[in-house]
């Protein structure tokens, strides 16, 4: 009786994070230097019908070759996020990108970014954008990991900025607790998003 009750507590524990886990990401997915107020459910009904679904086609040929690319994509739609917003930066090469900065080091996913937008390129030429692709692949990768899935409003444009100075705002493992909450407080984060993030980045170190 006791392994019964063990079990199911820890069935439904993982279901409550699984939660806390989609309401994290539904709210940084809102993070945008160019503002919220565009982005919207099915933004590329019209333009690109097809677009979640060869997100997500893509995403599910990489992760059944690279289990642990789901907790990379996750990882590196956060590192997105919390520098200039959900605007792609993350993935833009250069010199001096936040690609190079320390605080980004170890970031993998790239190419599976990549893959999607060239296949959406060959049937929608210029119309959806890298920052968008980003947040739908971080929905599919909890999803095809087990947890649950959301619609993920889309319309972001992707940046043109990307600095390798302003990564310093990142948490990084070195923080102490009450820095790691002044970092989120200033995105408007709480302190559980805090936790929220600790099982996330638990689960990557794990499958790493």
């Amino acid at each position: 009786m006791i392994n019964i009750a063990l079990c199911i507590y820890s069935a439904v524990k993982l279901k409550l994070i699984m939660q806390k886990i989609v309401i994290f990401f539904t709210l940084i997915q809102t993070f945008s230097v160019l503002g919220t107020a565009d982005l919207e459910v099915g933004f590329y009904q019209d333009s690109c019908p097809n677009t979640e679904q060869i997100v997500r086609s893509t995403m599910e040929q990489h992760y059944s070759a690279d289990l642990k690319i789901a907790p990379a994509i996750l990882r590196l739609h956060f590192h997105d996020c919390f520098v200039r917003g959900c605007d792609g930066s993350v993935l833009i090469s250069s010199s001096s990108s936040e690609k190079t900065s320390p605080f980004n080091a170890g970031l993998s996913g790239f190419e599976v970014i990549d893959d999607a937008k060239n296949r959406l390129e060959s049937g929608c030429p210029g119309i959806v954008s890298c920052a968008d692709i980003l947040a739908l692949a971080a929905r599919d990768a909890v999803s095809l990991t087990g947890g649950p899935s959301w619609e993920v409003a889309t319309g972001r444009r992707d940046g043109s900025v990307s600095s390798a100075l302003d990564t310093f705002n990142l948490p990084t493992p070195f923080d102490s607790v009450a820095v790691l909450k002044q970092k989120f407080l200033a995105k408007g984060l709480s302190a559980q998003d805090l936790v929220t993030l600790t099982v996330c980045r638990s689960t990557h170190d794990r499958q790493s």
